[in-house]
């Protein structure tokens, strides 16, 4: 069997303050074909500028990072680049961050102690645009998802259409690039959809649309 070309492989980027534990995931990371590490940072700021240049596939972010913590770094890479998928990788299980991580736009959330190939199926899942989470935080997600209003139907197709954009973490740059229409009007149905929905920031928005199967919260 032939191995994919290095150009068919899953281009990771990797954030962390330890240099232990970068080296600890890189040589994890090898033990998989299917991916390549094609770079590092120890702090968010310089992440930010190295994703930005070199743009990954997915980026390996941990939250607790100095000069730029990872759920800002998150949200710089994503407002300039919402294609890049970004996995935070973390110690710290606390209700707190879930809800900043969603917010951030990253695509998951994965204690640091996960098996190798718990975190190899995550890595696969991020990339084909899947939202992952471990069992303990999805459940509290789902508690949320279920306490949000049902009026789905209010919406209108353009509406939906941007409600799944947003949930996917594009800009309103990006979306207006999408779909051919000024980014004033991307505000304007953005505004329409918090009215109708009355879910009032991102984080939410995303649990509207997992609820509604825009976006899949994977089991």
């Amino acid at each position: 069997m032939t191995l994919a070309g290095k150009e068919d492989k899953i281009k990771l980027f990797l954030a962390d303050d330890h240099t232990i534990v970068r080296e600890g995931f890189k040589r994890l990371l090898s033990l998989e074909d299917s991916f390549d590490v094609i770079g590092e940072a120890e702090d968010g700021k310089d992440a930010v500028g190295q994703v930005l240049e070199i743009q990954p596939d997915i980026v390996l972010m941990d939250i607790g990072m100095p000069v730029l913590n990872g759920l800002e770094a998150t949200r710089r890479i994503k407002e300039n680049s919402s294609d890049i998928k970004i996995l935070i990788l973390t110690a710290y299980d606390n209700e707190q961050y879930i809800y900043r991580v969603v917010q951030a736009g990253a695509h998951g959330y994965l204690m640091k102690n996960i098996d190798s190939s718990d975190l190899f199926r995550a890595i696969h899942s991020v990339y084909r645009d899947e939202y992952v989470f471990p069992e303990s935080v999805r459940s509290i997600l789902e508690d949320e998802i279920d306490s949000l209003p049902g009026n789905f139907h209010s919406l209108t197709d353009r509406e939906r259409e941007i409600l799944q954009l947003i949930a996917e973490g594009n800009n309103h740059q990006k979306i207006a690039e999408k779909l051919n229409i000024s980014v004033r009007t991307v505000d304007t149905h953005r505004n329409n959809i918090i009215k109708k929905l009355d879910v009032h920031d991102t984080a939410n928005l995303v649990l509207y649309a997992i609820k509604n199967g825009i976006t899949i919260l994977p089991r």
